[in-house]
């Protein structure tokens, strides 16, 4: 049970400038004390000049076994813990003190190359770090106000690196865009993993070469929508719930077309009605005019058979416009998809329109209502729709099942077409993550705010 030894002889070995050192006898050791010293240089040179005996590792291991008590015998142990064991022994052996025998007071520099000199020591003199395996490590603090530096060095044995973790992850986003051509597709994004919606934004805005104050981010489920990113939130729970995607608003009119006038609707008699039957006669005292944009999902079934069918829209419409107006205007965005024709006219209510991802979800919408738009769950969907993107609402579109089987057959949801840059984010973060020793130093090396602790 050597193996330890063997292990740790080989890494010394294979160390050049240490191997250099042990093997053309360019240390100066303190005499015959340094037996353990002299019995690794010996070996090394055997194994680099192949003069190599199994007499030299039973001389080698004597010795060890002379030195140590712990290390007698033939049991199992720990390499790292006779690694550090043994350039401790070699420490003591070229003359200088070990790390608990050293002083942690500053260095001096000196000699004629500037080598560090630790203050105190063994009895027996002080030694160069040329001759002696210890490092010694500089920690620099600079105060950033008045810019004064501390410096300490401590000598060391060993160290912990730590391993550079991914910082990305792998994100797909639908994106809905208002070019015919593209006008659905889903790209792959390596989004950072302590970032923000923002970042994703921005991303986006890139992909689909739109300003980024334009970009819609929303979470969207095969039941309809789930909620909207906004930009402080943190990205790491973005998309867990459901897919992400991106909506481009379509381009504002210049010249609104003229409504025709609606009449007030009453209140009707009776017990007040619940907030999700409020009409729009609530508001009527506000001014209808303005321009209101509205993410649609197209849904069909109840309860667990309750699925989304069809692409999501995203329209501008006027807050003033009837519910047969807002219907035309609906069915107009489907005809792409629609069997047949529908009658402009006289069609009734083909479906209901819910308030998605609000605070009140079954929130519906009136077809009596002159101006459902106007309705005042509208206007607090607005105000949390979130910072970031443009101010929007999200809405439901509820069909029964005859309704959209007469009138869609058996459609499923939108075709989306997967861009290269989806199978290479997956290859790229599906591969196990690696890195050098040199990116270990680096993280570790890396310089730090040190936060003052808060005053009394």
């Amino acid at each position: 049970n050597t193996c330890f030894m063997n292990a740790v002889v080989q890494c010394l070995s294979n160390t050049a400038p240490l191997a250099e050192r042990l093997a053309l006898g360019r240390y100066r050791a303190r005499g015959a004390r340094a037996e353990v010293t002299h019995r690794l240089a010996a070996l090394v040179r055997a194994l680099w000049t192949r003069d190599y005996t199994p007499q030299l590792s039973a001389e080698f291991k004597n010795i060890v076994s002379k030195h140590s008590s712990q290390f007698r015998g033939n049991a199992q142990h720990d390499a790292l813990e006779f690694l550090l064991w043994l350039l401790d022994r070699m420490h003591e052996d070229l003359g200088a003190a070990s790390p608990a025998q050293q002083s942690r007071g500053p260095p001096q520099v000196g000699g004629p190359r500037g080598v560090l000199q630790p203050q105190g020591g063994h009895s027996g003199g002080r030694a160069r770090s040329d001759d002696a395996p210890h490092p010694f490590p500089r920690s620099s603090l600079t105060c950033p106000h008045c810019q004064k530096q501390s410096n300490t060095f401590d000598p060391f044995l060993c160290i912990s690196l730590p391993i550079p973790l991914r910082q990305t992850r792998a994100l797909n986003v639908t994106l809905v865009l208002q070019c015919e051509r593209w006008r659905f597709v889903r790209v792959g994004l390596a989004v950072p993993l302590l970032g923000t919606v923002a970042d994703l934004r921005e991303m986006v805005a890139r992909e689909g070469r739109i300003p980024p104050e334009q970009v819609i981010l929303a979470e969207v489920s095969p039941r309809g929508f789930l909620r909207s990113l906004s930009d402080p939130e943190a990205l790491g729970a973005a998309g867990e719930a459901g897919p992400v995607y991106a909506f481009q608003p379509p381009p504002a009119r210049r010249c609104p077309r003229s409504l025709p006038a609606s009449p007030a609707v009453p209140r009707p008699e009776g017990p007040r009605l619940l907030p999700s039957t409020a009409r729009s006669s609530d508001c009527l005292h506000r001014a209808p005019g303005g321009r209101i944009l509205l993410l649609l999902c197209n849904t069909a079934g109840t309860g667990p058979q309750l699925t989304r069918f069809g692409p999501p829209l995203v329209l501008r419409e006027e807050r003033g416009i009837s519910w047969e107006q807002l219907q035309q205007s609906i069915l107009a965005q489907l005809r792409g998809v629609l069997r047949g024709e529908v009658r402009a006219q006289g069609t009734g209510a083909l479906f209901r329109i819910r308030l998605a991802g609000g605070s009140a979800p079954c929130t519906y919408l009136s077809p009596q209502d002159p101006r459902p738009l106007c309705h005042p769950a509208i206007d607090r969907a607005l105000q949390l729709s979130g910072a970031g993107g443009p101010p929007h609402v999200k809405l439901t579109v509820e069909w029964d099942m005859s309704t959209k089987e007469r009138l869609f057959g058996s459609i499923q949801e939108e075709l989306v077409q997967d861009a290269e840059s989806v199978r290479r984010q997956q290859q790229a973060h599906g591969q196990q993550h690696s890195c050098t020793l040199d990116e270990c130093f680096q993280l570790y090396t890396k310089e730090e705010q040190v936060r003052a602790p808060p005053g009394p």
